[in-house]
């Protein structure tokens, strides 16, 4: 998956890098506040996927003596820092325009260059999207979109997925808004379609933070792995009960779990020992994403 996690970033990066600078140049030349607001948007999303890019290469380094379970979070962490930085800065900034533009508007000079801008654009952000979805859809099998956000533990994919679509209805709005401006002689209504384009992105920073805000504290495996372990740990000889199964995601490849059981009473620490290793062995052997397990031996029954 952190393949698939890095060819979406790239993508994105690269379409939103090439966006941002020719959006910024035709704002300059032709003053418009909702293409602007979509330079912005743009290149804070340019900066989020360089940060995307350092938290899976952070999440990669090796377990040590600080970090005993390894880095596998930091990429929740920069997933996170992605949603704050999309509501500080993408939309703040683009509301604030607007605003600004709505109460002092300004006649947008030759729009032409806009529509050039908006349309390769939308041809770069396709391309971007067309990828991310592709990924997503690999990453979430036969789940609905909305199941997968939810239960997904790579939020790079989903991150992204919501960036670029977040991007390409900001360029319909502000097609709309530069054209009803021309139109209509309005100016003020290329300041609403940066007003609409900034709440966009507010209401994308705050789903990405709440998708985020759960890995980031620590959320348990998916169901489907937690029932599969409680199948292998019933079929153990010696296994009289299964008291609990406790899941934590370190990182979108890394399971830790916890497990406590009830064992027979008439078993001998050799015998103990080799069903605890049977089980350590079934568990990864099965789902290999779990790479850590503590075993537990308690009496619940006194």
């Amino acid at each position: 998956m952190a393949a698939g996690s890095k060819k979406v970033i790239w993508a994105a990066l690269i379409g939103n890098g090439l966006i941002s600078i020719t959006k910024f140049v035709a704002a300059t030349m032709t003053g418009s506040s909702a293409m602007m607001s979509e330079g912005v948007h743009s290149l804070v999303d340019t900066g989020n996927q360089v940060l995307l890019l350092y938290g899976l290469k952070a999440a990669k380094k090796p377990a040590d003596e600080k970090f005993p379970f390894g880095h596998g979070k930091e990429i929740y962490f920069w997933s996170f820092i992605v949603a704050i930085l999309i509501f500080a800065i993408g939309a703040g900034i683009s509301i604030y325009e607007g605003i600004h533009h709505i109460l002092h508007p300004k006649e947008i000079t030759d729009p032409t260059i806009n529509y050039i801008v908006l349309g390769l654009a939308m041809v770069f952000e396709g391309f971007a999207l067309a990828i991310a979805t592709k990924e997503f859809n690999k990453a979430r099998g036969k789940k609905g979109t909305l199941d997968a956000v939810r239960h997904g533990k790579d939020p790079t994919l989903f991150v992204v997925l919501f960036e670029d679509s977040a991007a390409m209805l900001g360029l319909v709005i502000a097609f709309i808004g530069i054209f009803l401006a021309q139109t209509t002689g309005l100016a003020w209504f290329d300041g609403v379609a940066s007003v609409l384009i900034g709440c966009i992105l507010a209401m994308t920073a705050f789903w990405l933070a709440f998708e985020t805000k759960g890995l980031l504290i620590g959320e348990r495996a998916n169901v489907e792995v937690v029932e599969g372990i409680k199948k292998i740990l019933e079929k153990q000889d010696g296994v009289q009960k299964t008291n609990e199964v406790l899941t934590l995601h370190m990182g979108p490849e890394f399971i830790l779990a916890n497990i406590s059981l009830e064992f027979s009473d008439k078993l001998k620490t050799g015998k103990l020992e080799n069903i605890i290793s049977t089980i350590d062995a079934d568990i990864k052997s099965k789902y290999p994403i779990v790479k850590r397990i503590f075993i537990e031996a308690e009496d619940h029954s006194k």
